[in-house]
């Protein structure tokens, strides 16, 4: 059993009905901050266990979990009537026949699945009907109810649900007695009842051990002479036993013997996930929910960590939220779902050729590319820095300022392309034309003359410099800098880079060697440069 499909309605950013399926294995999420990605996780845990922020939301409901515009909608008309927050969760695979019929906002037959909803409990109708009279500041939820039922109308408690979830948040930090509270529990967890009374036992005992010091003694002979008010009356310090499980409320959790609020934020953050998913409730559940696991982990402990849940957990379904290009990577970019103004989008039928590499070799940055407005693809550092400053030139602003991002992506410009394709994303490549500009055409023959896509454009220099050498080496005059070298002079170059050569050659030669330092010069210069058309034509939108 997994999760097929979600529904959201009212809760917290989501303004209506907002839609979305997953795949039955590996789901990444990604989008802007705010744009929904923690309440997509939040709102499949809070149907399926009934806890939001640690607590049950039975005891715990707020008008803050429903959507704010529709709570000032509600305020600004009440005759509209009090508005319902519902998640719907539709089930996939075997053993879902119990759960199905109509039961659901789609009045789908055939679906299977449950409803959590926080609405209107109409046994208030009368005495909410005075409410209204006496003018409404908030939404009235003393006279709400939590209803659970399947689609078949069936009422459920949590426990009676079939598919579990286990919430994996490796950046919550509920600190308990110096340690993890969510890492305290699940060590407890692990224990069954004989070895509860066990422990319990060594912690009375060692609470008798306090009372019976002599230390602790002296201390509480001192406290009664003081003791005035209470003349005949014992006051002493003691270790609380009272509660049932006093000895888990002293827990704390060590790694290394370190107590583990002392150990690093990566190890915690490492830990936290590495225990969750190695936890009874964890390894019993249909579905992970992990929220960006990539808080505080260096890149070779992000790798394992990737690796171990893909690894060890192929039977489950995973739903994880990231803002990580590695992990999205990693993950597989084919299973990534994009969030933006409460709208989805998905890289499900790209190329598996382009899914696979960059699987393989993670380090590109792709959620640049899935983020933004529009890019622009350079080659390399150089190349990033003189279009970021004749974009600046040009417009008054560097590109991110107005979403345009310029991305260096090496020789990797079809593989970029194959993602930009897919979510008709606006992207200009700029690229040199190496002095062969027939095989440039034949590379990015799929966008360019009759196969010209309107978001995708393809920037170079349409002219070659037939030139070979310089002072009898090899160079190659069909790129950046002698473009730049070209459009500006000997002089202004000069004077833009610091440098006091007066023949092309030594610049071209300085130029080459010290590509993105000259670049940089270039960039943070108060002179006026002067830009080659290919790029100058890139940064026309």
């Amino acid at each position: 059993m997994h999760i097929a499909k979600l529904i959201i309605k009212n809760f917290k950013c989501f303004h209506g009905n907002f839609v979305l399926e997953f795949n039955k294995g590996v789901n990444v999420v990604v989008g802007d901050n705010d744009s929904g990605k923690s309440t997509i996780l939040e709102a499949i845990n809070l149907a399926l266990s009934g806890v939001f922020h640690g607590r049950f939301l039975r005891n715990d409901l707020s008008e803050h979990v429903f959507n704010r515009n529709v709570v000032e909608t509600y305020i600004a008309d009440p005759t509209s009537g009090p508005p319902e927050l519902l998640i719907e969760i539709y089930f996939g695979g075997d053993g879902i026949a119990e759960y199905k019929g109509n039961g659901n906002s789609l009045r789908d037959q055939d679906a299977a699945g449950i409803k959590f909803s926080a609405r209107f409990d109409e046994q208030y109708r009368g005495v909410y009907s005075e409410f209204v009279k006496s003018g409404v500041t908030g939404l009235p939820i003393e006279y709400y109810e939590i209803v659970v039922e399947s689609f078949a109308r069936k009422p459920l408690t949590i426990r009676g649900i079939s598919l579990s979830a286990a919430f994996i948040d490796s950046a919550g930090a509920r600190n308990q007695n110096g340690s993890d509270a969510y890492v305290s529990r699940i060590v407890r967890d692990f224990l069954d009842d004989k070895e509860r009374v066990a422990l319990a036992k060594v912690h009375r005992e060692m609470a008798d051990d306090f009372r019976r010091n002599d230390e602790v003694g002296e201390v509480n002979k001192k406290i009664n002479k003081a003791n005035d008010l209470l003349a005949g009356r014992e006051i002493s310090l003691a270790i609380d036993l009272a509660a049932r499980s006093a000895w888990e409320s002293n827990l704390i959790t060590c790694i290394d013997q370190i107590p583990f609020h002392f150990i690093g934020k990566g190890e915690q953050s490492l830990a936290k996930i590495a225990i969750a998913l190695s936890h009874k409730k964890a390894q019993n559940a249909n579905v992970l929910l992990v929220e960006e696991p990539e808080n505080h982990l260096s890149h070779s402990r992000l790798n394992q960590l990737i690796d171990m849940m893909s690894s060890t957990n192929v039977d489950k379904q995973i739903i994880m939220t990231t803002h990580s290009s590695f992990v999205a990577n990693k993950a597989n970019l084919s299973n990534l779902i994009m969030l933006h103004n409460g709208r989805t989008a998905r890289l499900s039928e790209l190329d598996p050729d382009t899914a696979s590499f960059f699987q393989k070799l993670a380090g590109y940055d792709t959620l640049r590319l899935l983020l933004c407005k529009s890019a622009i693809l350079v080659e390399g550092d150089s190349d990033e820095l003189i279009v970021q400053k004749a974009y600046q030139n040009k417009h008054g602003k560097l590109p991110i300022a107005v979403g345009v991002d310029v991305i260096s992506v090496g020789t990797s410009f079809l593989r970029f392309l194959a993602i930009a394709e897919k979510l008709k994303k606006t992207v200009v490549v700029v690229t040199d034309n190496d002095g062969d500009v027939a095989a440039l055409k034949k590379k990015y023959e799929n966008y360019l003359g009759a196969n010209e896509k309107k978001h995708i454009r393809i920037c170079f220099e349409e002219t070659v410099d037939d030139r070979r050498e310089l002072d009898g080496e090899g160079f190659n005059f069909n790129t950046l800098e002698p473009r730049m070298l070209s459009v500006n002079g000997c002089v202004l170059m000069g004077e833009i880079l610091g440098t006091k050569f007066n023949e092309e050659a030594k610049l071209l030669k300085y130029m080459r060697a010290n590509k993105t330092d000259c670049a940089l010069k270039i960039f943070n210069s108060l002179l006026a440069a002067n830009f080659p058309a290919y790029i100058t034509s890139a940064i026309d939108q």
